[in-house]
């Protein structure tokens, strides 16, 4: 009792003594590990832990299933996503008839304007598409009798610097009504082509992409099961295989290949117009609506999905903010968890401490041994100081025999 009283004394006289003993307990207690919110101990002290065990479970379950659905949305993206909508067809024409009496050239001479113009229909996203985008090529086709083989085609092709419009405009001169054939090729992507007219009656596939075609093929032979059983490479041609393929047998693997006789340029849209010249059908706009395929909006929506940091940002914010606490958490129980043991047994916490302050001393100042063992005389009356008596004479012999052949090497030199 007077140790420990006099242990208090000194804990009381020296703060800085006891700031390192909390030190000492809380490593100790961080070496162990990290605070665990599970314990039933921490529980009783903290009921709100449990609560947070649950969401992290619950958060667990959440980002599996939104990493499922993110791996799903990428893999959704590799594949084309495409709508049909309605692209309706504008075509008109103006009648600028002839001015005698005009100063310039153009004003003298009768001319007619045709003009081709379209928008979508119903086009839910912000960035309207121009006219031009939806096509690969326009040939406008004039009457040749009134404008001759070098002058009656008007054509436009698409190339990699070709900048987009809303519509085309066509002028000429000329006081009579015009008929004129507009050829319009559609733009499809991913590409599509028109089938051999063998191979279209018996897929019932008239245009289409090259891997739907290569899907309905592959979907002919396993409803006729004509895949060989034995080798399962090879495709055992029915009559209609080899009236279009002419061959008795092959490997599915040469269907791309062999497709490529077979696949022709899709069929443009033919419209027939007449340019009326007529004062009573000025302005008059004939409408057609042609089926265009477009990119899907939710592919928009899931790629920006994809590429959008700000809730993870937030998340990253918020989840430092639970660490931080936690750490907090786990410094006041260690706190609290000292205490409490200092105050049940004062003397084994002072017995400990000074132990660590005495590993930390010799750690620092590099001592070897036991200096406290050493000071006591029956330290070198243990059964291994003759050895070491024994070694250490060896290593001095040794040493200084060295010293003698060095002199004597030196002299005779």
């Amino acid at each position: 009792s007077r140790r420990v009283g006099a242990g208090f004394l000194f804990l009381k006289s020296n703060t800085l003594a006891v700031l390192n003993m909390i030190e000492y307990i809380a490593s100790e207690t961080l070496r162990v590990g990290r605070f665990n919110f599970s314990s039933d101990q921490i529980r009783e002290l903290v009921p709100e832990s449990q609560a947070y065990m649950d969401l992290l479970a619950f958060e667990r379950k959440l980002d599996q299933t939104i990493m499922r659905k993110r791996v799903d949305i990428q893999e959704a993206l590799k594949r084309p996503m495409k709508q049909k909508r309605k692209l309706r067809l504008y075509i008109s024409n103006t009648f600028n008839p002839a001015k005698p009496d005009a100063d310039d050239s153009d004003g003298s001479i009768a001319s007619w304007e045709l003009r081709v113009e379209g928008k979508l229909l119903d086009d839910p996203g912000k960035l309207k598409r121009k006219f031009s985008s939806f096509f690969k090529s326009l040939v406008i086709e004039l009457d040749k009798d009134l404008y001759g083989p070098d002058n009656h085609l008007v054509e436009w092709h698409r190339t990699p610097t070709t900048q987009e419009t809303d519509g085309f405009q066509v002028k000429r001169p000329g006081d009579v009504s015009v008929r004129c054939t507009l050829l319009l090729m559609l733009d499809y992507q991913p590409p599509q082509f028109k089938l051999d007219p063998r191979l279209a009656r018996l897929l019932g596939i008239h245009t289409q992409t090259r891997s739907c075609i290569i899907q309905a093929l592959w979907q002919y032979v396993k409803t006729n099961k004509l895949q060989d059983s034995h080798d399962k490479e090879y495709i055992n041609c029915d009559k209609y295989f080899q009236q279009i393929f002419d061959c008795p047998r092959l490997k599915f693997s040469e269907i791309p290949q062999r497709l490529t006789n077979l696949l022709l340029p899709p069929d443009p849209i033919v419209i027939n117009h007449v340019i009326s010249v007529d004062p009573n059908d000025q302005k008059k706009t004939a409408c057609y609506d042609i089926d265009v395929e477009v990119e899907d909006p939710l592919k928009s929506q899931m790629s920006s999905f994809l590429l959008s940091t700000a809730n993870q940002q937030e998340i990253a914010s918020l989840d430092n903010k639970i660490h931080e606490t936690i750490e907090s958490i786990n410094q006041l129980k260690i706190q609290r968890d000292f205490m409490l043991s200092f105050s049940r047994d004062p003397k084994g916490y002072i017995q400990d401490w000074l132990k660590s302050q005495s590993r930390d001393l010799k750690m620092m100042t590099d001592v070897v041994g036991n200096p406290e063992e050493e000071r006591r005389a029956a330290f070198y009356h243990e059964p291994w100081s003759q050895e070491a008596v024994s070694r250490y004479f060896y290593c001095k012999i040794q040493q200084r025999r060295q010293e003698l052949e060095q002199a004597l090497a030196v002299r005779n030199t």
